[in-house]
């Protein structure tokens, strides 16, 4: 198995432009426009999550990031749930990549990774008529090696390590934070052994993105709501650019 590059992708995931846009039920601001920004700024591709309640990005918003990425020559990423409706549209779409994730409607934000081991018969021929389709297909899952060899059972080629348990415990100072970052570690060393393309994401800040990008098997980080957030107060480029300094500092800092 060959190593992993020094460099990260980073992933831009936008749904949260939609989210201010929807509160107003107005046009702006504009996913688009925001992912367009987004990579002129650095972003290597672009991350949206078309929930079943469509709560942020729309149905539209999908064909005109669609159209917003390939015009610039890189990859969407259509984050997606494990349902009839969904696989309908990724085939329409045919985007880059599409990432498997769960989805509760209750929820305010994903909360866990996705149970491969207990959906196994469920997820494996979806997995298997997006990549005939010609789609990277991940899966979203916790830093579990249970869930690293379900992944590669069911035929995905990425798996995606959920990142949020870490990053929770380091801002609010928990001690297992530590033990957290370890289990991404092994996670991401276990699923590039058998063969799996590593990303994580979720919960991600500039506090907490140098030791996980400073794993190695690490192919691409996915960021969005901190970014979005940041963007208020310096702007999407610089928000942008700031934590891609940050990633590559941290890769330097592993090769050194």
């Amino acid at each position: 198995m060959s190593p992993p590059p020094k460099l990260l992708r980073l992933g831009v995931n936008i749904d949260h432009v939609a989210t201010i846009r929807n509160a107003r039920g107005e046009a702006y601001p504009d996913p688009a426009r925001a992912a367009d920004l987004a990579m002129q700024a650095g972003a290597d591709g672009i991350t949206a999550h078309l929930r079943e309640d469509r709560r942020h990005i729309s149905d539209a918003d999908i064909d005109a990031l669609a159209a917003t990425c390939r015009k610039r020559g890189r990859p969407l990423n259509f984050e997606m749930a494990v349902t009839v409706e969904m696989e309908a549209i990724a085939l329409a779409h045919l985007p880059h990549a599409a990432c498997l994730v769960p989805e509760r409607r209750e929820e305010v934000t994903t909360e866990g990774g996705l149970d491969v081991v207990g959906g196994h018969n469920r997820i494996a021929p979806l997995v298997a008529k997006l990549v005939d389709a010609g789609l990277r297909v991940s899966c979203f899952i916790d830093a579990d090696l249970s869930q690293v060899a379900a992944a590669r059972s069911v035929g995905a080629q990425v798996v995606e390590l959920h990142t949020g348990a870490y990053c929770q415990a380091v801002r609010e100072r928990l001690p297992q934070a530590a033990a957290l970052l370890q289990n991404l570690k092994a996670a991401a060393s276990e699923a590039h052994r058998l063969g799996l393309e590593v990303h994580a994401g979720h919960g991600i800040d500039y506090e907490t993105v140098k030791p996980v990008a400073a794993i190695p098997e690490l192919m691409e980080l996915n960021i969005g709501h901190f970014l979005i957030g940041e963007a208020i107060f310096i702007g999407l480029g610089p928000a942008i650019q700031r934590m891609r300094a940050l990633m590559d500092e941290a890769r330097a800092t592993r090769a050194a």
